[in-house]
Order: C-alpha cells, then sequence, then structure tokens
C-alpha cells in the first residue's frame, strides 16, 4: 500500500526530480512548485507563473541546490535553499516546453518543446548554442551519462533521435513503427489504430543503454554503438500507452509507469546481454568482431519480443491512476518509487532490492 505525500499542492501533479542528498521537487498545475524532504514533509514552496503548468523540474548535477524548471515557454532557474523569484530566466523556446534535461558537466541544458524544437542552452554563455527538431512534438529529451555532448530524443512524430552537440542534424534516426515486434504477422500489430507515439526516455548507467515507452503500451530497449543505436529488446508493458520509463542506478532494472494506471519493474539484464564495466572496451571488441555490414545505417535490427526474451514484471503495482511521472529515491536505507498521477498527492511504493 501507497504512503502519501499530501500538503504540497492543490493541482495535479506533472513532474518529478530528486538530488543527490534526496530532497524532491515536484511540478504541477497551474504554476505549483514544492520541494518536499525524504520524509514527504514540504519544506518549500513557490507559485510561478499561475498561467502555466511546471511541465518539468531538473535538479543540478553538479550543485544540488540549483533547480532548473520549466512552464510555459519560460525555463527558470531557482536556489531551494530559498525559493523565491528565479535566480535566472531563459525564454528562448516558441511554444510550450514539455521536457528539460541538463548534462552531468551542467554546462549544457535540453528544452524540448510543443513544436517538436529542441533548443541547446550554453549555461556559460547563457545562449543557445544550437537548435534541434523534430516534426511534431518533442516529448522527451535526455542526455547520456558520461557522454556530456552526446542526447537522444523522441516525440509524437514517432522518431527516436541519438544527437551529438557539434551537430546540427541527427546521427541516427528510427521511426518506431519500423520496430515491429509480431514479425509472423506485422498486419496484426494495429499501428494504424495505435501508433508507436515516443512519450517517455530513459537511459541506464553505463549510457549505451536506453529505453523508450510508446502510445501502443510497448517498451522499445536500444543500444548505441558508436553514432548508432539498435534495437535489442520489446516487449508489450502496459495495455495503453507507457507514459514513463526510468533506468534504476542498478543497470538494466527498468520502472515504468502507464495510462492504465500500473507501475511495472522490470529486469531487462537478460535482454541486453552481459553487463558492460567498460562500455568502451566492448565497443573496441565488437569493432574487431564485427563483419562486414551493407546494412543502412540507423536501420533496426527485428526485435526480440517478450514472448521468446520471456521478460516479464518483477513487481507489479497497482496504482489504478494515470501515471503523469516516476521517480526513484531511497529513504530510510530502502528504495521508494514516487508516484506523480491526476490527483494533487505524491503516492510512494517499496521496491525490492535489485
Amino acid at each position: 500500500m501507497a504512503v502519501k505525500w499530501t500538503d504540497g499542492h492543490s493541482s495535479s501533479i506533472l513532474c518529478l526530480n530528486i538530488n543527490k542528498e534526496g530532497l524532491v521537487a515536484s511540478g504541477a498545475e497551474r504554476g505549483e512548485l514544492t520541494i518536499w524532504d525524504g520524509k514527504g514533509i514540504p519544506v518549500g514552496q513557490l507559485q510561478l507563473c499561475k498561467a502555466d503548468d511546471v511541465t518539468s523540474v531538473v535538479f543540478s548535477p553538479t550543485c544540488p541546490t540549483r533547480l532548473y524548471t520549466s512552464h510555459g515557454e519560460t525555463i527558470s532557474l531557482l536556489d531551494v535553499r530559498s525559493l523565491k523569484e528565479p535566480t535566472e530566466c531563459f525564454q528562448v523556446n516558441e511554444e510550450e516546453i514539455s521536457c528539460l534535461s541538463v548534462n552531468e558537466t551542467d554546462n549544457f541544458l535540453a528544452a524540448a518543446d510543443d513544436s517538436g524544437t529542441i533548443k541547446i542552452i550554453d549555461l556559460e554563455n547563457k545562449k543557445v548554442s544550437r537548435s534541434l527538431r523534430h516534426s511534431n512534438i518533442c516529448s522527451s529529451v535526455v542526455f547520456r551519462p558520461q557522454r556530456p555532448q552526446s542526447l537522444l530524443s523522441c516525440g509524437l512524430d514517432m522518431q527516436v533521435m541519438l544527437w551529438n552537440l557539434q551537430k546540427a542534424r541527427p546521427l541516427c534516426t528510427t521511426n518506431l513503427q519500423d520496430c515491429e515486434m509480431d514479425e509472423a504477422n506485422p498486419q496484426t500489430a494495429g499501428h494504424f489504430l495505435n501508433p508507436p507515439l515516443a512519450h517517455s526516455l530513459s537511459v541506464a548507467s553505463c549510457g549505451n543503454i536506453f529505453g523508450c515507452g510508446a502510445q501502443d503500451g510497448k517498451v522499445r530497449i536500444f543500444r548505441v554503438t558508436g553514432v548508432k543505436f539498435e534495437h535489442e529488446l520489446g516487449f508489450k508493458g502496459h495495455s495503453l500507452g507507457v507514459s514513463q520509463v526510468l533506468f534504476m542506478p542498478e543497470a538494466y532494472w527498468l520502472l515504468t509507469g502507464g495510462n492504465d494506471g500500473k507501475v511495472l519493474l522490470w529486469d531487462v539484464s537478460s535482454g541486453v546481454g552481459k553487463q558492460q564495466k567498460s562500455p568502451a572496451k566492448s565497443l573496441q571488441r565488437k569493432k574487431a568482431q564485427a563483419p562486414t555490414s551493407t546494412k543502412k545505417e540507423g536501420k533496426p535490427n527485428k526485435m526480440v519480443s517478450n514472448e521468446h526474451a520471456r521478460i516479464l514484471p518483477k513487481l507489479t503495482i497497482e496504482h489504478g491512476e494515470k501515471v503523469n511521472w516516476i521517480s526513484c529515491t531511497e529513504i530510510k536505507g530502502s528504495k521508494r518509487v514516487l508516484v506523480a498521477d491526476q490527483s494533487s498527492s505524491i503516492s510512494v511504493y517499496p521496491l525490492p532490492e535489485a
């Protein structure tokens, strides 16, 4: 049964993030922002613009008191020790921002918006350094761990893209419609009725494995190799759209949240092969052993279905409400998943040890 964190919001909570010290930030409709301690007690509250929802909150990885928030087309930088007026604001996006990501060196911030544009802000020089683009709403953008110049994005154009900040064009692109799971009878996939609009991305701590959740209820796992990425695994995760995917710090344990009101925990290590202790060495071995390929760059391999890989959830949480956001933290020495939904409270569930 969930523990409820209450009295922090009066509106539906849309996003969560946790810093290295265990502080939790939550953003909600009507500009509400709350900071919580590890016991679920609000320790700071601020109303940004009432006309705009707080759609994304991201703590700086190098300075745990620095918080980036998006509301409408604006990005506000806040000091959580004293929540008041923003210390800095960026207004570089033309439409509502859907997702923020900051790289691990805290010198670049990515802001994806409803026009499909991703603005890359150079935080040291306080200016836009790149403008990247999807053809529809860009729903998720995330920098890769250990690679501060590399990021991934996905959107309602069903595209997943790999970028390097030194280039304005994607290094590799995959359309999720090409990632057919039902190899025996692709016509049964129902993509015309329920297209795989991409909602969420998360990268494992190794930086090479990432997951994507889509509107068709499926979770797809990819592996990055150099300047390309290819399918490793795919499985039916939810009966409705997968709104959130989140790799836990332990490699290849994945949390997913769906519009069906479920939160699921998966161990995908058997599907992605042996864990890489040294991604660089693994890549060198692959290059040395790989046969010459005539396959077009960026075209995915056939996906392994969960029936063949036998991927089943390790834990099923019947949350009961459409999941807006999930996050993971440690409370009193045990792992917990935090779930934001259509309500004004945060639900906290215990997780098994990986």
